[in-house]
């Protein structure tokens, strides 16, 4: 990789005696981590967990196939070990409304929610459509129950949820220098002005952000840059402009503080965390927290109601009556052809571009309910009347679409099928074969 020159002569100056170190970082081979989903049900793992992430619940360094049944069936999630730092940082209370801002791919909201322990409520947002769809597969998989997923812009959010939030995530868009090693193509676009450019793009963001804390609310900012202008210098114009005051974060063995002498000198900045890859065994990072020191009142909004029919709901409970044990949907919304349960503290959904109102339960089809692959993922098999505990081979025929026979249910019906003791989805049993409900998009060979 042969970094731009002006990227080197700019850290040389802001890094002194740390520069050559620094350099030769880049020459390493990136880090990889997974955490383990905390949301799951207790199953067999085929995973290394000999070496755990310092302050990563459930974090540890390597990686896993996403064509492994501990990653199909969300019991594993890969993520850079920088990055679940993040999560850590915002810290979130069962309970309480959370908002990840740029979440895409996921990683960070599908965090949150195990800290959260599936209590409270969840919004992610994503901007770009692509990446709102891999968001949702996402968090469908890893079984995050009821989040509201959306593809918005940040200043219509910012009309919907008005001092809404506890916490808000900014994982902002950057000019990802700290992913250099790891995306090399990215030095190809980078130039001296590009961090300025991608700091005017922070600045809008926050400044839609901060409408949404509610008095007292946190805000979370990070980047995957070393850019001073979209790190201190960010942090240096919230506190300028906003009443908000910094929560220091702990600092680990590797971890640096924010730099005051490179944005006017506010002590402050060392409250928040650098990291820098020749120092901490991950990518380059930056992470600060902040709180409102607001009082006002926040304002109230009008909530989402239940949308379903009186035979929709009647077409559920009979679904759950005769296939599930001790689970409770909530409240009930119709959405295009699916059934969810959602969240009822989410604010009136018209107007806004909604990936996912919560957990789809079902799609309708006339007089029956076939349920979900969403539901598959919040269940665990103690919630089910009729399970099959997949072979090898039938796991291999599940994921690639394909029927497969089965000798232990012999009455026809919906079955949730169980491989090393996770829920990997739901199949339907007629005439001793299970008809295959693994969505088409998702199928693949292992």
């Amino acid at each position: 990789m042969e970094l731009p020159a002006a990227f080197k002569t700019k850290y040389e100056r802001l890094l002194g005696d740390q520069f050559p170190a620094f350099l030769q970082s880049f020459t390493d081979t990136p880090q990889h981590g997974f955490r383990i989903n905390p949301l799951k049900s207790p199953a067999q793992l085929d995973v290394d967990t000999s070496h755990p992430i310092p302050g990563i619940q459930h974090g540890y360094y390597g990686k896993v196939s996403g064509k492994s049944p501990e990653h199909q069936s969300g019991y594993v999630y890969n993520q850079e070990p920088s990055a679940m730092l993040v999560a850590e940082a915002v810290n979130p209370q069962p309970g309480e409304r959370v908002l990840d801002l740029c979440a895409a791919p996921g990683g960070k909201s599908t965090q949150l929610a195990g800290i959260m322990q599936n209590q409270g409520l969840l919004v992610a947002n994503e901007i770009n459509r692509s990446r709102a769809k891999v968001l949702v597969e996402n968090l469908e998989r890893f079984g995050v129950w009821n989040p509201l997923i959306l593809n918005e812009t940040p200043e219509h959010l910012s009309k919907a949820f008005p001092a809404y939030f506890d916490k808000i995530l900014v994982d902002a868009p950057c000019s990802g220098e700290g992913m250099f090693r790891k995306n090399p193509e990215a030095t190809t676009y980078w130039n001296e002005e590009y961090p300025a450019e991608c700091a005017l793009r922070q600045r809008d963001i926050l400044t839609e952000a901060v409408k949404m804390l509610k008095p007292g609310g946190q805000l979370i900012y990070s980047t995957c840059t070393f850019a001073p202008e979209e790190d201190e210098q960010i942090i240096a114009w919230l506190l300028d402009e906003y009443a908000l005051e910094m929560i220091p974060l702990e600092k680990q063995a590797g971890m640096s503080s924010g730099q005051p002498a490179w944005a006017n000198g506010n002590p402050e900045l060392q409250d928040a965390v650098r990291l820098f890859p020749q120092l901490f065994a991950g990518d380059g990072h930056f992470i600060a927290k902040l709180q409102s020191t607001e009082t006002a009142k926040p304002t109230k909004i009008r909530k989402q109601e239940a949308s379903a029919s009186g035979a929709e709901r009647k077409e559920w409970q009979q679904f759950a009556e005769q296939n599930l044990t001790n689970f409770q949907a909530g409240s009930l919304l119709r959405f295009k052809e699916q059934l969810y349960s959602f969240n009822p503290e989410i604010p009136a959904l018209n107007g806004l571009k909604v990936m996912r109102p919560g957990t789809p339960l079902g799609t309708l089809k006339k007089n029956r309910i076939e349920p979900s692959y969403g539901l598959a993922m919040v269940l665990n098999p103690e919630q089910v009347q009729r399970t099959i505990a997949l072979s090898d081979d039938q796991w291999q025929k599940y994921v690639h679409g394909d029927i497969f026979a089965t000798d232990q249910i012999q009455a026809k019906g919906w079955a949730l099928l169980v491989y090393h003791q996770m829920p990997v989805g739901f199949g339907k049993v007629v005439n001793g074969t299970v008809k295959n409900f693994f969505p088409k998009g998702l199928r693949f060979q292992a």
